[in-house]
């Protein structure tokens, strides 16, 4: 049986050392979980070389270890260097070194166990949320310009309510500014939050809300990481604007909200317009409409010189029109004179021939022809009985 199997082995084609070490190479990089993972553990050995840093990470029983190294370009960007001893997570890709045959898991960002599992939550929540259009600009909300009613949902013993009514007061005293409390922190905030938007919305008299919080530290601020605080933003028909902890603080509740300000202070400034500036900018308007209508008075009196100095050449023009309506006068009554209606009204007649010629001397006509008389009113057809010489009319 060896014998068969050894002989079945010598008869198939070897593969080369560079053969199998690429093949298994390729299976490794061009596997998609392998080329972006997240791995735990504890750091069993560290040593820089060349800039570049290698360590190895084990399992606290030393049941198995995985080679890491961080190049030189990505270690400088790298927040923390892992040291031995140290329980971490990592983020690479598997790669595998041909010469040597063994393959490394290269490092793109450390952290800190405990840290580091909270911020790889955080990381996979945010991914999620994004891929579902959470974030997409599209879906967010205006705020009002000029608010009436604004609803601030935080705590009623923190700083940030303070801060927020302080400056709302100071720059916009006209709004109304409800209070609806909550935790900010701790194991029930999110829940707690969740509720405190929604009485909001329930209520239905607030135009905006602002979601606010002081500064802290990383954990104090996880509330408005958790998911159910981000969908109840997400869902809220009320603009909501959010002003949590400092100016390097962002949270889920930041990317999710319709505005999001660095602190209390700055939502509340945006939330609403300054009355101080509100007065120059109507002091800008006024000024606008005095000078359009000091140009308006100046062109309408340059109009009403212009008019003034035409009616002082008024008995000029006079004397003018008078000629010219006598000479009309003159003109009309020749009109008149030569209008042949005025002259049938007197009595007169127009003779016709049937063909319409008008008639003016014996000469053209003869006994028994038809004729068309013309008088002022009508016409009638006679025919001629005798035609007598023409005589001179005394």
């Amino acid at each position: 049986m060896t014998l068969n199997l050894s002989n079945q082995f010598i008869e198939e084609s070897p593969l080369s050392v560079a053969g199998i070490t690429f093949y298994i190479k390729d299976i490794l990089e061009e596997d998609y979980q392998l080329q972006k993972i997240s791995v735990i553990g504890e750091v069993s050995s560290a040593k820089l070389n060349s800039g570049n840093l290698y360590f190895t990470l084990s399992e606290p029983d030393n049941s198995a270890s995985l080679p890491c190294a961080i190049w030189r370009n990505t270690l400088k960007n790298i927040h923390h260097q892992p040291e031995k001893g140290e329980q971490i997570i990592v983020t690479g890709r598997i790669s595998l070194y041909p010469p040597r045959g063994d393959y490394k898991l290269i490092v793109n960002t450390v952290s800190l166990a405990g840290e580091g599992i909270q911020n790889l939550r955080y990381l996979q929540l945010r991914s999620r949320l994004e891929k579902e259009g959470l974030f997409d600009q599209e879906n967010k909300l205006n705020l009002p310009k000029f608010p009436k009613i604004i609803a601030v949902v935080t705590s009623d013993t923190a700083a940030a309510w303070g801060d927020i009514q302080r400056t709302i007061k100071q720059r916009y005293p006209l709004v109304k500014v409800l209070l609806s409390p909550t935790f900010v922190q701790g194991e029930f905030a999110p829940i707690a939050i969740v509720e405190a938007i929604k009485k909001v919305e329930l209520d239905g008299r607030a135009e905006v809300i602002i979601l606010a919080r002081g500064g802290g530290a990383v954990e104090d601020l996880s509330c408005f990481n958790d998911e159910r605080v981000v969908r109840v933003i997400a869902d809220c028909q009320i603009p909501i604007i959010t002003g949590i902890g400092h100016q390097r603080d962002e949270t889920l509740a930041d990317l999710v909200a319709d505005y999001s300000a660095h602190t209390p202070t700055a939502a509340a400034e945006k939330v609403v317009p300054d009355q101080n500036q509100l007065y120059e900018e109507h002091c800008q308007r006024v000024e606008i409409i005095i000078d359009a209508l000091r140009t308006k008075f100046n062109e309408e009196k340059a109009s009403l010189n212009s008019l003034k100095n035409r009616l002082k050449n008024i008995h000029q023009t006079s004397k003018t029109l008078d000629k010219a309506n006598f000479k009309c006068q003159i003109l009309r009554q020749k009109l008149a004179a030569l209008d042949p209606k005025a002259v049938l009204s007197r009595g007169y007649a127009v003779v016709q021939k049937n063909n319409g010629k008008l008639v003016n001397s014996t000469s053209d006509l003869m006994a028994y022809q038809e004729l068309i008389i013309q008088l002022n009113s009508g016409k009638v057809k006679v025919k001629i009985m005798d035609i007598f010489e023409s005589e001179s009319m005394e």
